[in-house]
């Protein structure tokens, strides 16, 4: 293994000093550019920089051109700013322009030195090492260039082991498994990988189980029980739908965010964890922060690298790579008949809004396995709803169908609308009373109203 080689960009002469007293027992070469223009040159000419250390002392603009410069070289180069501003904002809009760390100036060594580790730059490569990361993302069936992009990034920031990530999009595009294949492809795969829906649990009960109660904390609470912090320490937490946690249970999961010390229920002593949180999201937190129902610092700790999954809708051309998956799936565990599918039926499942997404296509595909005879899927053999929809979207206006011409009072129509968001959900409340756009106190009523289970 060569020694590595690093770009340190810094008008402060003093730095340099720093880093190599930093590197003393190690062999490094490195590269001093006083400039931002003689850095973006050296970036240029020299191909094998592993690390990149950039000071904002020409400013903010000049560390992002710099940034901007080292993701087009190599979208995994490690960039550390050291800059001016010692502020926690400052650090998280750094990383999430792409910097690997951010370190207020003046830097020390112990500081620098920990910054360094965690590029491991210094370690041996492992043979297949970006093979093996992507691969743990194989379960996420696609063929889009926005997902394989998507995915290449996962696989990227899963290294950086303890930064935080927030997963953004619709419900059913895969956050879980994205979540899932995060933990797996990082540094922490042998840990636990614990999984909470915040919007699953009621409100009074979230907040003991994320962090767990002692016996006799409350009246039913028997015996010592650990939260789901305890649970994953050594591994990573999963926190789905985090816009629906009470702003008491934010005020607190800021608190471990920030000092990584977990308070028990009934319990005076503070448990420390080690622990990577991926929160994941259907919701529009900017616009909940603006309403004051998210934290806005919170929502900094969080987002400290976003991944958003696009809609199905967006890419239709995973609609058939889905599809052959999950007919191999069903023919080798279930002996299903069916071979594949015709293109006016594939064109009929591309033209689909898919609002449940990806879940929503596997609901239909496992309905088909059940009422498909044929080898092949035909348009006849799709729900009615679909062929419907496609109808009405080839004849324009005079292709769409009054809802009167049903025949139905305005209870029964109701009902439907219930009955079809809870199918297309898999009976998920949150899920469907956001199909309806209700809130899942009116939607249970509405369903207690019409005797829906």
């Amino acid at each position: 293994m060569h020694p590595p080689v690093l770009l340190l960009i810094s008008t402060d002469p003093q730095t340099k000093p720093v880093l190599e007293q930093t590197l003393a027992d190690r062999q490094a070469t490195i590269l001093a550019a006083a400039t931002t223009d003689e850095g973006l040159r050296i970036l240029k000419d020299q191909a094998d920089i592993a690390l990149v250390l950039c000071d904002e002392s020409q400013g903010r603009i000049a560390s992002q051109v710099i940034l901007a410069q080292a993701r087009r070289i190599a979208q995994n180069l490690p960039v550390i700013i050291l800059g001016t501003d010692g502020s926690a904002k400052a650090a998280v809009e750094a990383l999430h322009r792409g910097a690997t760390d951010y370190l207020a100036q003046p830097v020390t060594t112990k500081d620098l030195q920990a910054a360094i580790d965690k590029t491991r730059i210094f370690e041996a490569p492992e043979p297949q090492a970006r093979e093996e990361r992507l691969s743990a993302f194989d379960q996420i069936v696609s063929r889009s260039p926005q997902m394989k992009l998507l995915k290449h990034l996962a696989a990227e920031v899963a290294q950086t082991d303890a930064t935080t990530v927030l997963i953004t999009g619709e419900s059913g595009t895969g956050k879980e498994l994205f979540a899932q294949g995060i933990h797996a492809a990082g540094p922490r795969s042998k840990g636990p990988f614990v999984a909470l829906n915040c919007a699953g649990i009621p409100e009074h009960l979230l907040e003991s189980e994320l962090f767990g109660y002692q016996r006799g904390a409350f009246t039913d609470a028997k015996q010592t029980k650990p939260g789901r912090f305890q649970l994953a320490n050594g591994g990573t937490l999963f926190l789905d739908e985090i816009g629906e946690m009470s702003s008491s249970a934010q005020a607190k999961l800021l608190r471990v965010l920030e000092n990584h010390q977990v308070d028990p229920l009934g319990d005076t002593h503070s448990i420390h964890v080690d622990i990577r949180v991926i929160a994941a999201t259907n919701e529009d937190l900017p616009a909940q922060i603006k309403t004051g129902r998210f934290r806005l610092d919170l929502y900094y700790r969080l987002n400290v690298y976003q991944l958003r999954i696009p809609p199905l809708r967006e890419r239709p051309e995973d609609i058939e790579p889905i599809l052959t998956s999950f007919l191999e799936t069903a023919r080798r565990d279930h002996g299903c008949r069916i071979k594949g599918i015709t293109p006016a039926a594939l064109a009929i499942l591309q033209g689909h809004d898919w609002p449940g997404n990806v879940r929503e296509l596997h609901n239909v595909l496992e309905g088909l396995t059940i009422t498909c005879k044929d080898e092949m899927i035909q348009p006849d053999h799709l729900p009615a709803s679909l062929r419907d929809a496609k109808l009405a979207g080839s004849n324009g206006e005079t292709g769409k169908t009054s809802l009167l011409a049903y025949g139905l009072s305005v209870d029964e129509m109701e009902k439907k609308m219930l009955q079809e968001a809870l199918q297309r959900t898999g009976g998920n409340i949150s899920e469907a009373s956001r199909l309806l756009k209700i809130t899942r106190n009116t939607l249970r009523y509405r369903m207690a109203k019409y005797h829906l289970p």
